[in-house]
């Protein structure tokens, strides 16, 4: 027998049409009480709306946001109308709101608001309280549950930062009955075990997932813990108990990680650089003391007498070098003028012109004769010679005629050749 089949878009199609006809829920008043609220950044706000047995999703969308008076928080008791629609793509059916008002707070709410308030008034929030979270650590104990994705993010960020740390895991219950239990279990344990800092967390949820840590001995478990304690519960918008009782609030698991275990990468390149800006300063230091050593011991040789003594003998030695060297260098500087002037002194030297045949005339007073005009017939002149002189007496003075210029030259020429051999030109024909 051939069965109709309908596709599940014709079902949701069919369903979503039945809600639309129902008068009821096309314009419904629903009271209960805001849980897991998000504000969407496209301005719609998702929330649950939910009493102490049962549930529904809801959205406001961001045209119907301007009759909202507050802001929506968990916990929050509320009155909402709207109407209630089926989304056909997923096949499942939500509250469409249209107005919001305030209806109260709720229960679960005000547990958290007077559980705070005890708290804070015992002085379990106290900053004085807060123990420091070591920046070095070896161990790390995390409590959460195994399964979710809090101990994965976590595992992970520290396997990137410093894969020599140390994991620890308590896995504890995180939702539902007996869950503050077990992570009070979980808490002490870890700390018995003596690791150096405590995640305690869990992913994000309700108010109601989140519960666990809002129970009183949750936050004493972690104020009397020796080890310091990291709250990361939920998302950054999730605020628990657990959170103002750690010493550290961290807004996710992850960041939890991020603050615990520090970066060994990080730690290497900043030793490194240490390392050598030490040895650049050492270098420093060291070319500092040679140069200081070499200036002392200059100071030191210096000061010294033999040294002193040294060095004017290693002066008075260059001063002799020198002084020999410039006396030589005059004296040679004076046999080549000695001789530069004995030959000019040779060039006008009587006795050598005596020695080419010229005569030496003087009066009778012994006075040279330089010309005819100088004597007078009569008189006894003295003739001297290369090899000897002679006395004349002068009979007759001629006066010779002044000569031109072309006869002394051809008068000159004779008395060359003359000078030679003693004879005149013209024994030569």
């Amino acid at each position: 027998m051939k069965r109709n089949a309908y596709s599940v878009t014709q079902v949701n199609a069919y369903v979503r049409n039945m809600f639309a006809q129902d008068f009821m829920l096309r314009s419904i008043c629903i009271k209960g009480e805001i849980s897991n609220c998000k504000y969407h950044s496209s301005g719609h706000i998702y929330f649950t709306l939910k009493d102490d047995r049962a549930a529904i999703s809801a959205v406001l969308f961001a045209g119907n946001r301007g009759g909202l008076t507050f802001r929506m928080r968990e916990g929050d008791q509320v009155l909402v109308t709207g109407s209630v629609e089926v989304y056909e793509r997923d096949g499942r059916y939500q509250l469409y709101a249209k107005e919001i008002e305030r209806d109260g707070e709720g229960s679960l709410y005000l547990k958290f608001e007077a559980l705070k308030r005890e708290l804070l008034e015992m002085g379990m929030f106290a900053e004085e309280y807060k123990k420091p979270i070591p920046r070095y650590i070896r161990t790390l104990g995390i409590v959460t549950a195994p399964t979710g994705a809090a101990v994965r993010d976590i595992q992970n960020i520290a396997a990137r930062r410093n894969p020599y740390v140390q994991l620890l895991l308590y896995p504890a219950r995180v939702q539902g009955d007996g869950a503050a239990e077990s992570i009070v279990n979980g808490i002490r344990a870890l700390d018995c075990m003596g690791v150096d800092v405590i995640i305690a967390g869990r992913g994000g949820g309700s108010i109601e997932d989140l519960w666990a840590f809002n129970e009183e001995c949750v936050a004493r478990a972690i104020f009397e813990c020796q080890a310091p304690v990291i709250s990361a519960v939920g998302h950054e918008t999730d605020t628990t108990i657990a959170d103002f009782a750690a010493d550290l609030r961290a807004p996710t698991p992850s960041a939890a990680a991020e603050l615990a275990v520090y970066d060994i990468f990080e730690l290497l390149e900043e030793f490194s650089y240490l390392r050598h800006r030490l040895c650049s300063r050492m270098e420093q230091k060291r070319e500092a003391v040679k140069s200081r050593y070499l200036e002392l011991s200059h100071l030191v040789w210096a000061g010294n007498p033999k040294n002193r003594i040294h060095q004017k003998r290693q002066y008075a030695v260059s001063l002799e070098e020198k002084l020999h060297h410039t006396m030589r260098e005059k004296l040679t500087e004076l046999k080549h003028r000695t001789g530069m002037l004995a030959g000019r002194l040779d060039g006008v030297s009587p006795a050598k012109k005596l020695s080419q045949g010229l005569a030496y005339v003087t009066d009778q007073n012994g006075t040279r004769v330089g010309d005819a005009a100088g004597v007078r017939p009569g008189e006894t002149i003295g003739i001297r010679f290369r090899d000897g002189a002679v006395s004349a007496k002068v009979l007759e003075v001629n006066a010779i005629p002044e000569e031109t210029e072309r006869e002394r030259n051809g008068r000159g020429k004779r008395n060359f050749f003359r000078g030679i051999d003693g004879r005149n030109r013209d024994d030569f024909g």
